[in-house]
Parts: C-alpha cells; sequence; structure tokens
C-alpha cells in the first residue's frame, strides 16, 4: 500500500490542474485577482498570493474547507474535530490551540478578525465561500495586524438573472450538509440568500457537531457613480470537543475520547465542547466622485455569544465588535505611466466579557473568575501603485498601528479598569515586479509584520491578565517568479523567502491543563513554496478522455527558534513546533463524454515536532481522496450533478490538529479513517 501511495505521489507531482471555472473545463482563461485595491492579472502580482477558486472549492467534499485550502503552498489548514479549524500561513501554530490567530481574515468589503485577534471561519457554511484570495507573509501595510498573512473571502457571487441552487450531501460517521440558495436582479438592486445546515456525529467519541448558518447579500447601484452592498449572516454552531490523547492511548483507541485521570473527569463526563452564535453584518459604499477618484467607506459588526464547557472550568463569552474601514483612491495614467494613490483607516472596537465558572458535568457552578476586557485596533495606511508601460510594477505602502485593551476584574476579587496601549508600530512595505516577456515575471518585496497578543492570549485560560506579553514582530524578504505557456496550459510559481519574527508568542500549559502564553525570544523562517499547474490534454470532444488538468504545490520549511529560553531549558537552535518540514498537494481531474468526471488528490506531510523541546513528534503521513460524479444532467436552464467520492482512501492512521506542548503528553487528535460521502447538486439559472 506504501508503494502505491508513493507512486501516486510521483506521478501527480510532475503537474497540476489548471484553474477552471466549476461548470466547464473547456477554456483556460487568464487567473486574475484584486490583492491591494485594483484588479490585476497573478502574473503580475508583487507579492505571493494562493488562490482558491469555485473549481478547487466544488471538488471537495462540502462539509470542510481544509482539503480545498491545503492545496495552497504555505499554507496548512488543521481540524483537531468537527468544526475545530486552525490555520497557519508560513508559519506557526504556536499561538493557536483551537482557532486562528496573527492572521487577518475579510469577508468581502469587512473584517471577519475582530479587534481582540480572534477570527471565527468556522462560523462559516462552506457553500457561503465563492473563493479565497490568500496574501501570504506578513501584510500590515494595508490590512494591520497580523504576522502571518491575509485571507481574503468572497462570498458567493450574485447572479444577473434569477437562480437557484440546492445541494445535499451525506457520508460516513453521521455526516449531512445541505445548502440552498436564491438569487435575483431587478434593474439595479441585486438579492441573494444562502442558507446551511450540518451535522456529524464525528469520528471519535464526543466529536459531534451542528451548524445552522443563513446569509443575506444585497447590492444597490442607486446612483451612476455609486454603489451601496450589504452582506449579513447568522451562525449557530457547536461542536464536541473530544480532548488530546497520549502516544499510548492513541495507539490503542483513536476513536476515544479524552479519558479521566485520577481526580479529573473525561471529556465526556465534563460535555466538553464549544457552542458558539454569531451575527455579524456590514454594510459597504462606493462613490466615484470625480474623474479618477474613488470612495470606500464600511462599517460593520458583529455580536458573539460563545459557551466552553471544558475539563477544568466552564467559560462564558459575550462579545461585541464594531468597526469602520474606509479610503479614497486617486487613479491616473500619463503616457507610459499609470499610477495610484489610495489612503485610508480601519478602526475596530471589541468588548468581551468573560466569566469562568466550575464545570458541574456540564453545568455552570460557582464562580471562578469574572472579567471585563475592551480591545482596540486602530491603524491609517497609504498604499501607492506604479505601472511603468505594464512591465515594472512598483507598490509603496505603509500603516501606523496603535493597539490598546482595557480590562477589570469582577470576580474573585474586584479591581478597577486598568489600560495598556501599546507603542505605536509603523509597518512598511515595498515590492516589485518586472513582466520579463509576456510568460515569464519575476518579483521582490519587503515587508514588516505585526500582531499583538489576542485577548485570548491575554487574558488566557489560567484566568490570569498577562500585561506583559508583547507583540510579535519581524521583517519578511522574498523573492519569485511566476511563468506561463502563451496558450495558458501551463503554470509555474516558485517562491523562495526569508522571515525573522522577534517576540514569537508561545503557549504553554499549567499542571491542570490551564494555558498560558509567553515571549519566546525570536525565530528564523526560511520557506520555498512552489506551484505547478498544467492542462496535460486540452479539452476535446473527439477523445474519449476529453481533458486531463493536473496541479501541485509544493512547500518546504526550515523554521527553527532562534533564541529560547524556557526556565531552565534552552531551545534555541530547535525546530519550530507544529511546522512539517515539507508538503506535497498534488491532483489529477478527467472530463469524460457526457459529464463524467474523476478527480483524485494526495497529501504528503512530513513530521511534525509536538513540542518546543522537539523531543515528540507525529509521524508522516500521505492522504488520498478520490471522487466521481456526473454533472451535466442539463434540462431546460436546470441542470443536476450526481457525486460519490472517499476520503482517507488507504486508511492511513493519522492526527490532524495535534495539542502542542500538551500537559500528559496528550498531543493526538486522530483524524477520520477511511469515510465515504455522496451528494446531488441542483443548479437553475435564467
Amino acid at each position: 500500500m506504501k508503494r502505491i501511495t508513493t507512486s501516486i505521489l510521483t506521478l501527480l507531482s510532475l503537474g497540476a490542474f489548471a484553474q477552471v471555472n466549476p461548470d466547464s473545463s473547456r477554456t483556460l482563461q487568464e487567473v486574475v485577482i484584486r490583492p491591494y485595491f485594483s484588479t490585476q492579472p497573478l502574473l503580475r502580482a508583487t507579492g505571493s498570493v494562493g488562490l482558491v477558486d469555485p473549481h478547487i472549492i466544488a471538488r471537495q467534499p462540502a462539509n470542510s474547507l481544509i482539503p480545498a485550502v491545503n492545496t495552497t503552498s504555505g499554507v496548512r489548514m488543521e481540524e483537531r474535530s468537527p468544526g475545530s479549524y486552525r490555520l497557519s500561513i508560513r508559519g506557526s501554530l504556536l499561538r493557536s490551540p483551537f482557532g486562528i490567530r496573527n492572521v487577518k481574515l475579510y469577508f468581502d468589503d469587512f473584517p471577519l478578525t475582530d479587534a481582540g485577534g480572534n477570527s471565527y471561519l468556522n462560523a462559516l457554511d462552506v457553500n457561503a465561500v465563492g473563493q479565497l484570495q490568500i496574501l501570504k507573509g506578513p501584510q500590515s501595510s494595508v490590512y494591520g495586524a497580523n504576522s502571518g498573512g491575509v485571507v481574503l473571502i468572497s462570498p458567493e457571487a450574485l447572479t444577473s438573472g434569477p437562480s437557484a441552487n440546492l445541494k445535499v450531501e451525506g457520508g460516513s460517521f453521521g455526516m449531512f450538509h445541505e445548502n440552498a440558495s436564491v438569487s435575483n436582479s431587478w434593474k439595479n438592486y441585486d438579492l441573494g440568500i444562502s442558507q446551511g445546515y450540518q451535522r456529524s456525529d464525528g469520528y471519535r467519541d464526543h466529536s459531534a457537531m451542528k451548524r445552522n448558518y443563513l446569509q443575506l447579500n444585497q447590492q444597490l447601484r442607486y446612483a451612476e457613480s455609486a454603489s451601496l452592498k450589504s452582506l449579513f449572516f447568522y451562525s449557530d454552531l457547536s461542536y464536541q470537543t473530544p480532548g488530546g490523547l497520549n502516544a499510548t492511548q492513541f495507539a490503542a483507541n483513536p476513536r476515544a475520547s479524552r479519558p479521566a485521570a485520577g481526580a479529573i473527569r473525561s471529556a465526556a463526563e465534563q460535555q466538553a465542547g464549544i457552542y458558539s452564535k454569531m451575527l455579524f453584518g456590514g454594510i459597504s459604499n462606493e462613490w466615484n466622485f470625480a474623474p479618477g477618484f474613488r470612495h470606500v467607506a464600511a462599517v460593520y459588526g458583529a455580536y458573539i455569544d460563545f459557551k466552553n464547557p471544558f475539563i477544568t472550568n466552564y467559560e462564558q463569552r459575550f462579545e461585541s465588535t464594531l468597526g469602520l474601514r474606509t479610503f479614497v483612491e486617486y487613479k491616473q495614467e500619463v503616457q507610459d505611466l499609470k499610477y495610484s494613490f489610495n489612503l485610508g483607516l480601519e478602526s475596530t472596537g471589541t468588548s468581551s466579557d468573560i466569566n469562568n465558572y466550575d464545570n458541574n458535568f456540564g453545568v455552570p457552578a460557582a464562580v471562578q473568575s469574572r472579567d471585563k476586557l475592551r480591545a482596540a485596533s486602530n491603524f491609517a495606511f497609504l498604499h501607492a501603485n506604479f505601472d511603468f508601460k505594464e512591465k515594472w510594477l512598483l507598490e509603496l505602502s505603509a500603516s501606523a498601528n496603535l493597539y490598546k485593551y482595557d480590562y477589570k476584574s469582577l470576580a474573585p476579587v474586584a479591581i478597577a479598569e486598568r489600560s495598556n496601549e501599546l507603542d505605536v508600530q509603523f509597518m512598511p512595505r515595498v515590492a516589485l515586479s518586472y513582466l520579463i516577456n509576456d510568460e515569464l515575471a519575476w518579483r521582490a518585496s519587503v515587508s514588516k509584520g505585526y500582531s499583538p497578543p489576542t485577548i485570548a492570549e491575554i487574558r488566557a485560560s489560567d484566568q490570569v491578565i498577562n500585561v506583559d506579553l508583547q507583540p510579535e514582530s519581524g521583517w519578511n524578504y522574498e523573492t519569485g517568479f511566476t511563468i506561463h505557456s502563451k496558450d495558458h496550459r501551463l503554470s509555474a510559481d516558485v517562491t523562495g523567502f526569508y522571515y525573522r519574527l522577534d517576540n514569537a508568542i508561545v503557549r504553554r500549559l499549567n499542571d491542570d491543563d490551564t494555558e498560558f502564553f509567553l515571549n519566546a525570544g525570536g525565530t528564523n523562517q526560511y520557506g520555498l513554496e512552489t506551484a505547478v499547474q498544467a492542462a496535460l490534454l486540452p479539452y476535446a470532444e473527439s477523445r474519449f478522455v476529453r481533458a486531463v488538468q493536473l496541479r501541485s504545490a509544493y512547500t518546504l520549511n526550515k523554521f527553527s527558534f532562534r533564541e529560547y529560553q524556557d526556565r531552565a531549558a534552552d531551545y534555541s537552535g530547535n525546530r519550530l513546533t507544529g511546522v512539517p518540514k515539507g508538503s506535497i498537494t498534488s491532483s489529477v481531474d478527467m472530463q469524460f463524454p457526457k459529464g463524467f468526471y474523476f478527480f483524485l488528490q494526495h497529501n504528503f506531510t512530513s513530521r511534525i515536532p509536538l513540542n518546543d523541546a522537539n523531543s515528540v513528534f507525529a509521524d508522516k503521513y500521505n492522504i488520498v481522496q478520490s471522487r466521481i460524479g456526473w454533472r451535466t444532467l442539463k434540462f431546460n436552464k436546470a441542470s443536476l450533478e450526481i457525486y460519490a467520492g472517499v476520503d482517507n482512501l488507504f486508511d492511513e492512521k493519522y492526527s490532524l490538529g495535534n495539542d502542542l506542548n500538551a500537559a500528559g503528553n496528550r498531543y493526538f487528535n486522530a483524524a477520520a479513517t477511511r469515510n465515504f460521502y455522496g451528494g446531488v447538486a441542483y443548479r437553475f439559472n435564467k
């Protein structure tokens, strides 16, 4: 079986499938991105951008974004149990026991990351996501505090006429997912409504999840030069957390949840889990008020009702966020020079009421602590773009970042409100790309990243407000090449980078499983990322095999602690915890007559250090997924797709979402064994 897996890896690593429309593979069009205000071909990008388009998402199971996101080099997404996402771009999961930190997320024009640094990506239904643009490396110059990168999430696109979609999918371990959406246009008004429901029993004991989701998109072109759009969603997510296992428990029964140990109850007894209700909304106005001038203003807000019964306590959080993002753009063209300037600001405030109680078999009991925290994240930015003869593209940008939090305690001892305001941070970025010819481009950039501690790190589960925790920041240097063939059948991208991070924030655990965070000196992060895409056989009606498209993404990391002293232990020179040295994801997509298709994807991930001492590693693994479908059952203006697939085809035993530096050596969260899914998708477009 290992020989078969290795053969598949070797075969698929030769190429990659090109980016195509989910309903057609007949043509391969030039990829266009919009990372910094204006649209540009991916070939001319000044930075490394990973694109997860609708076709990539559509080829994966509808219950998770993980397989689709992990097709991007330099990006690693994990799931400790169904619904529990973790995301890392070029770096460290040290700060993320669960959730997403040091990465900034935007949903359309609106920040999904709150002022406290938390991003609730798992609130979104998979089918609500139309496309992901992943900007790798620090982007603090335009998008504010982040040391890892930025993810720009585009919602499902509104259509120009009446449309309706219904998708139902079911699979192993009680997985069921249903999504329905309708959209229409009336002259100058567009409306889209999307609904989703997902549930799963989970592979492990005590790992069930459920999510209800409702989303509303609107756009009104109320003047020839102005438009207004809005996005609202409500998400009700709950999932059980089975907890980590030690190596002996993982080997004996990987499906087990964390057992009781002495006086400490088991995860199931304590009903450990996450219960999160989120209401999010934003309104954005765009106004072209004079020739060459554009103004965009967006207001947004969110409310979170969050409950987390844990082994040792029961936490309740009530969070409210309100923010504004606005910028003015001036764009002009003089002979061979096109240039633009963007000046703007983003201001976000988040209030958090955090209450901890004793956990009495899943019911909150006596008060342990009650605290109130308010975080304010503000930055102003300037971005300049100079395009000379459509050959040289120079981008200069910078931001001034101000972060502040207030805190007070109500119990067990009342403490009056205090403030901690961090120093203003100046974050520049200089980037250049040169179009050597129509098929080959070179790029290079230097940027500074900055990420203050999140509220969940300042006030961690040890219930101590850590005012000594400092922001992490660093300089990133990178260069790369992108090449496209003239007929767009082949493209390749190579990027090399060095990121020197100072004051890296790492997670530690006390003996009672409560966590705290500290600054671990610095890290050296050297990386190489490659991506290849190829239409091995372009589409042709005359063949039985109508088309073959290949895709491969390879990541090589050499990440280490530069200096890291923890009490008596010296971890300097050790590999960065949670980061594999190498990974490769490859896939083949084959088209046959009558709309039949076959899809195969392979992921190899090397060993992963699980603690700062590098004394425990997760084994390397190979995961193979496959899918077959029939997607041209057309009648009138509607179509029906029928599909079936398998995940973890060779029944690999592995952990996806390890607990790093875990107390009691409970590092492992077993991923599902071989599992199957199938579904139908109905689409109507007038």
